[in-house]
């Protein structure tokens, strides 16, 4: 394919439902300081044109596992292809979620059930195609959802009040704290790693994981490994370093806009409509009533500090910092209010998702936008999720069947697929579509989907990574050496996630990718001596 579609083939491969759900509630609820996640990007995309593809174009693989097969040995392609089957099987679960939420929440209906008829429309829509067919409709599908993104972009500003223009919203967006694009990570206290967010974690960290996602991940690789030749790899791969980054900003940038929509129009205190209409049965009806009562009462105060802070700003009036400030306090009250609905729902239905940070963009588009409108950003939702998910089972199963079942099964080899092994690899996209909708099910309870994604990858990213840099620039450490470490830098990577999740040490979820890829390195050269002496 030439690098356009390997360009377009990356970028569809990256935005799923996830990304166009999940980031304008991120930019929400935390302001835009998530775009810097995709800083260490670019560097990555460089460092692969010159190590990675060339190594695998050379090498005429169809996975990059079975270039460490010929670097070290099988148990470590074994080992490691196992790792990327776990860490993108749980994505692809995650992934088959987010569409769900968009069903259960318009018409009401069972998000377990939504789920089982999502992913088996996507084993379908899968089974039935390959991977050249999941780069054409990905082509089609991310320009549809690149121009819906625009027109909910312009409808947010279209719909605030009159005297309110673009740059009045940025100046409400700033004054709340949601144009926080560059933090430091620093305090009085020094850098605190517990940031999961700021310029060093995202480009060190976001370096490491881009590199890991990119150069190892198979789902990534298999787009790129479809060029034509390693020019054209390579020229997708640096335009998407240039491109994403911008691109994620933009959404991001929704998000905060979203926000300062609802500073002057009327704002649900709750995000997930189904949710909180099947509660309102319940014995707690009153009190959720009361702090929806006293929201309201707030948001009403928002609209007029907002509106004298833009006047001030617009006069240069020295009140507007006062504004500002009553602007910050008022926010923090509705914040507060908002815990407290949420704390009682959670008491009202304990299976009920809290988390509404979904649910942010979508109620946005569902109560404001012309009802054809709303039927073609939900289906270019759906589009984004279908085109992700479709290359994730894709690259499942191909890696299933070339690094198991072919090396494996000695008899068929690795060169052209018989019509035995055709078969075989539908055979394997249903199975792993039957393991993502089991995932889903569990899904609900996992937060912001496009940070519960990114920490799942991050548990297995770092050792792969590390691996892979070993096999690269380590030539002296052999095949058992960076096997053993292996295994034991992934039981560490998995201790310190426990660990940060209880509280008992604080360390952002970028960094585990650092600490894995490093800990293999180590623990490589050191397995290495102990192995020679």
């Amino acid at each position: 394919m030439p690098w356009w579609l390997v360009l377009l083939s990356i970028m569809g491969t990256q935005a799923s439902a996830i990304t166009f759900l999940s980031a304008p509630g991120q930019a929400f609820t935390d302001g835009m300081r998530f775009v810097q996640y995709y800083f260490g990007l670019p560097l990555a995309m460089v460092v692969l044109c010159i190590t990675f593809v060339p190594a695998f174009s050379k090498l005429k693989v169809f996975t990059p596992y079975e270039f460490l097969e010929q670097r070290f040995d099988v148990k470590t392609r074994t080992f490691t292809a196992a790792l990327f089957l776990l860490s993108r099987g749980f994505s692809t679960g995650i992934s088959v979620y987010a569409p769900s939420i968009i069903l259960s929440s318009l018409f009401g209906w069972n998000i377990y059930i939504t789920n089982i008829i999502m992913g088996g429309i996507l084993i379908i829509y899968t089974v039935s195609g390959g991977a050249k067919a999941v780069a054409y409709t990905q082509q089609l599908q991310l320009i549809i959802i690149i121009t819906a993104m625009c027109i909910a972009g312009y409808y947010i500003i279209h719909l605030m009040p009159q005297n309110i223009h673009f740059t009045d919203a940025l100046n409400v967006s700033g004054a709340s704290g949601k144009l926080n694009v560059i933090t430091t990570g620093f305090d009085k206290n020094g850098f605190v790693w517990k940031d999961k967010y700021n310029i060093v974690s995202g480009v060190i960290g976001g370096f490491f994981l881009a590199l890991s996602y990119f150069g190892t991940d198979h789902s990534q690789v298999g787009r790129y490994l479809t060029a034509k030749n390693s020019t054209q790899s390579k020229l997708g791969l640096l335009l998407n370093g240039l491109v994403k980054v911008p691109m994620q900003f933009l959404i991001l940038l929704l998000g905060a806009l979203l926000f300062v929509y609802y500073q002057f129009q009327p704002s649900p205190v709750f995000f997930n409509k189904a949710a909180e209409e099947k509660v309102y049965a319940a014995p707690y009806n009153d009190s959720l009533k009361n702090i929806s009562a006293t929201f309201d009462k707030v948001n009403a105060q928002q609209k007029n500090t907002a509106v004298n802070y833009t006047n001030a700003l617009n006069n240069n009036d020295a009140s507007a910092n006062t504004f500002k400030q009553q602007l910050q306090s008022l926010n923090d009250t509705a914040n507060s209010l908002r815990t407290q609905y949420k704390t009682v729902l959670a008491k009202a239905d304990p299976s009920a998702d809290i988390n509404d940070t979904n649910y942010i963009f979508l109620r946005f588009v569902i109560d404001n936008l012309p009802q054809g409108l709303i039927g073609l950003l939900i289906a270019i939702i759906f589009l984004a999720s279908w085109s992700s998910i479709a290359a994730a089972l894709n690259s499942l199963a191909s890696c299933t069947m070339i690094d198991f079942y072919c090396r494996f099964k000695k008899s068929d080899g690795y060169a052209a697929l018989h019509e035995k092994q055709y078969k075989m690899s539908k055979w394997f996209t249903l199975l792993w579509g039957i393991f993502c909708i089991i995932i889903a099910e569990f899904a609900n309870r996992m937060g912001s989907l496009i940070e519960a994604v990114n920490i799942l990858g991050s548990l297995f990213y770092g050792v792969i990574l590390g691996i892979f840099l070993v096999a690269f620039y380590f030539k002296k450490i052999s095949g058992n050496a960076v096997f053993l470490s292996a295994i034991i830098s992934e039981i560490i990577v998995v201790v310190l996630f426990v660990l940060d999740n209880n509280n008992i040490i604080g360390l952002g979820f970028l960094w585990l990718n650092v600490a894995g890829a490093l800990a293999v390195i180590i623990f490589g050269y050191l397995m290495q001596k102990f192995i020679r002496a």
